[in-house]
């Protein structure tokens, strides 16, 4: 015989879930007991369960789906407090695995029209069943271990998701037969489904031979492969342009003819590119509003567009294409790969003509301001140049500064919140960035975001993770200040209280980090050499109160390549 939950403990290892998080509570109790028991799965327990859902989607993010995450929160509350995590997984497309705990089957209100009958009894299942690819309530003990492993494949396959499990504490305590887990020796592999393409694809390859002026626009849903990284060294050797949206810019790399992200915050290059192509081919991208500004009929107003994308529903959505292929973005890779290396390459003029709009464009935009967000960026991208280092954005301008401006090289990534644009998403999701990628990492974070999770900075400090803290301390929610400025003739109530923001380099002092404040270029530049050479747990707070915008920026009702400021 065997403990219900020892049973867990041994599917998720033998899954591969190697790090899950939490914020124990009693009807979590066997679990993360058992967990911790059988040892193959470290838990990290953290001071919210938000926090510990963005640190679970964190360990999928920076594994590009290689590894499921987890995180467990009790019944009632527990349960909640991970919804906007789940939410956060779910529109993203990351594979994460979460268990709540429920209370006694025998306390379960069942049919009954009342509200509830156990203590912290309530119906989580429910409530997630939007945001998940699977969510479900255990009613007996001989179905928890069949339910787990449907939930983590359904979690892994096709279009990746958040999967739920609730469990009651007695179906957790409850023993189950000796061989319940001889499947795991037995199993016979996912069928996995594979359609060919091969009409498609060479019917792109000879829409990209005709093309004067192509362009790739790579998404989120195309950067989670393996051969992502090989096939943007191949396109840039071929002298293909290509742009990113933001979940695409996350892993893209600083290559020659790759010129930025695109959109409301893009590069003023990357929107010009896909204003005046003549050919796009979008990947894995869905191309929201952000991407695209409010009239989809201006978008990309020269090209024939071709979209491929694993998720049908997706194709020809919101911006009407030429062409639609369903299909994973890593087939269009392989298939793709010995035709580009055969053709000729595409337009020098083309890429000549973007290069020397880059050289215009891509340059400080705040020459008035005592520090400069462009300049902060620079600076990171001079040291970090070409070494390891994850960078993990929260939401707000810091995000829109960081996305536009750090150029990623060598192995590095960066990680958004990008679907849901959670705040409190930067530092807790470092947390799981971390342990996954056994890298330093840097968050950057606006005074706004990091309160949301800011007792997360204490779990960083206890594991002495090798996490920079970047704080842009503009003394406002600066974002949405700047639309109130805009549409609203100043009134800037709910984001700016004159004076209301609390130190942040106390409060990493508080929490046993070394903190720092600032307010010049140069002194940030010394603290971040410093933590490269000795990557440790470390806050920097950055005095920027007159930082209060994003430029470029697009206004409502303007095509995306007219950013503001407007430049001809």
């Amino acid at each position: 015989m065997m403990k219900a939950s020892d049973a867990v403990a041994h599917v998720l290892a033998a899954n591969n879930v190697t790090y899950g998080f939490e914020l124990i509570g009693g009807m979590i109790a066997h679990l993360v007991d058992s967990i911790n028991l059988i040892g193959k799965t470290k838990l990290v327990s953290l001071h919210h369960e938000q926090a510990a859902a963005f640190a679970a989607g964190g360990i999928a993010r920076a594994t590009n789906n290689n590894q499921i995450g987890l995180a467990l929160g009790t019944s009632g509350p527990g349960a909640t407090n991970l919804v906007t995590g789940i939410a956060d997984c779910w529109l993203d497309s990351y594979p994460c695995i979460f268990l709540t705990g429920q209370v006694n089957t025998n306390e379960l209100k069942g049919d009954r029209a009342i509200r509830q009958q156990g203590f912290q009894e309530l119906d989580i299942v429910s409530i997630v069943k939007s945001i998940t690819k699977f969510a479900y309530q255990i009613q007996k003990k001989e179905e928890l271990i069949p339910k787990l492993q449907e939930a983590i494949n359904i979690a892994k396959s096709g279009r990746p998701g958040p999967v739920l499990l609730d469990i009651p504490m007695d179906l957790q305590r409850a023993e189950l037969s000796g061989d319940i887990l001889d499947y795991l020796l037995s199993a016979p592999k996912q069928e996995v489904l594979v359609h060919n393409h091969q009409a498609d694809f060479e019917f792109v390859i000879n829409k990209l031979n005709q093309a004067s002026k192509p362009l790739f626009l790579i998404g989120g849903g195309a950067v989670c492969t393996e051969e992502f990284s090989i096939w943007q060294r191949l396109i840039s050797k071929c002298g293909f342009p290509h742009v990113a949206s933001l979940k695409g810019s996350e892993k893209c790399q600083v290559l020659p003819c790759y010129y930025g992200m695109i959109g409301s915050y893009g590069t003023r290059t990357a929107n010009h590119a896909i204003q005046n192509c003549d050919l796009l081919v979008v990947l894995g991208s869905r191309m929201d509003v952000r991407q695209t500004g409010a009239d989809t009929a201006d978008f990309a107003r020269k090209a024939e567009i071709i979209q491929i994308d694993i998720d049908t529903e997706q194709l020809n959505n919101r911006v009407k294409t030429d062409h639609s292929i369903c299909s994973n973005c890593g087939d269009f890779y392989r298939y793709s790969e010995k035709l580009l290396c055969e053709r000729i390459k595409s337009s020098s003029t083309w890429k000549y003509v973007l290069d020397q709009h880059w050289q215009n464009h891509f340059i400080n935009e705040y020459p008035e301001l005592s520090i400069s967000p462009f300049d902060l960026c620079q600076s990171l991208n001079s040291v970090f140049h070409e070494h390891d280092v994850h960078y993990v954005a929260d939401v707000g301008n810091n995000q829109m500064w960081a996305a536009h401006s750090i150029l990623l090289t060598g192995k590095q990534a960066m990680h958004h919140s990008g679907g849901l644009g959670a705040m409190g998403f930067a530092i807790p999701t470092a947390i799981g960035v971390s342990y996954a990628s056994q890298l330093p990492v840097v968050v950057l974070t606006g005074d706004g975001g990091a309160q949301l999770n800011i007792q997360e900075l204490d779990i960083i400090a206890r594991e002495n993770l090798p996490i920079l803290t970047i704080v842009f301390n503009n003394d406002s929610l600066g974002m949405v200040r700047s639309f109130q400025e805009m549409y609203f003739d100043g009134r800037n109530e709910s984001t700016y209280w004159s004076g209301y923001s609390s130190s942040f380099c106390n409060v990493g002092k508080a929490y046993n980090i070394n903190s720092f404040s600032i307010n010049n270029i140069d002194e940030f530049k010394t603290l971040i050499e410093n933590f490269f050479n000795q990557p440790m747990p470390m806050l920097i707070e950055v005095l920027m109160s007159d930082a209060r915008e994003c430029r470029p920026r697009l206004a409502f009702g303007n095509p995306i390549d007219k950013q503001f400021p407007i430049k001809e």
